[in-house]
């Protein structure tokens, strides 16, 4: 378990991708490349599917690192009189110094679009992609559930305050909403014990959501 990156492995691996992400409550965004998006992205926020907009945000195909360079370098390049700092909220480890851009959301997805188009690159949402990425692993979620949800009852009477025990709590209950955010109800794919778990809802006072 990992404090970064707090979900079960989830990576698919042997392509690269750029992706665009805007932020949901700002004029912002992240432009990136990475051969495992969703370890990336998680790496930018805990809870990045609350922090980008999910419906806005763009991954292109670019199947070759040198490729995703070369993208990530001309969106870069295009947009570098609207660089801007990154948000306070995202670990300096994770952030970038030129990846990030302010007023330029509608630019640069169009850009994106035509050098899919140019190259033959395919472009998708993030959040449908999400979606079918969470649901081609989900049967991981079952095993690894109903194993922090074990420790967490023993350590629910034996040592609450536990570090250790916050930390699974707060990875039990993200990836439980990463999976709602992308429209696939966690319910259906954990034991019945960590369902009633997440429906009761008294460990959100402890860990909301921002």
């Amino acid at each position: 378990m990992d404090e970064e990156t707090p979900y079960p492995r989830f990576a698919s691996r042997g392509r690269a991708f750029v992706y665009v992400l805007p932020c949901r409550d700002e004029d912002l965004l992240k432009v990136g490349f990475s051969r495992e998006p969703f370890t990336r992205f998680s790496t930018l926020h805990r809870r990045f599917f609350d922090f980008f907009d999910l419906d806005r945000g763009l991954l292109l195909d670019a199947g070759r690192v040198a490729e995703a360079r070369r993208v990530e370098r001309r969106l870069i390049e295009t947009f570098a009189t609207h660089q801007a700092m990154a948000p306070l909220v995202v670990p300096d480890s994770a952030a970038g110094h030129t990846e990030w851009f302010r007023g330029a959301a509608e630019p640069i997805g169009e850009l994106l679009a035509g050098i899919a188009a140019t190259d033959a690159f395919p472009l998708q949402s993030i959040r449908p992609w999400l979606r079918q990425h969470l649901a081609a692993r989900a049967d991981l979620l079952h095993d690894w559930s109903l194993r922090l949800h074990e420790t967490l009852e023993w350590a629910r009477h034996n040592a609450p305050d536990d570090p250790g025990a916050v930390r699974m709590r707060r990875a039990l209950l993200d990836t439980l909403d990463l999976f709602a955010a992308a429209g696939i109800d966690p319910c259906g794919l954990v034991p019945d014990a960590v369902a009633g778990w997440y429906r009761d809802g008294d460990h959100r006072r402890l860990f909301p959501a921002a």
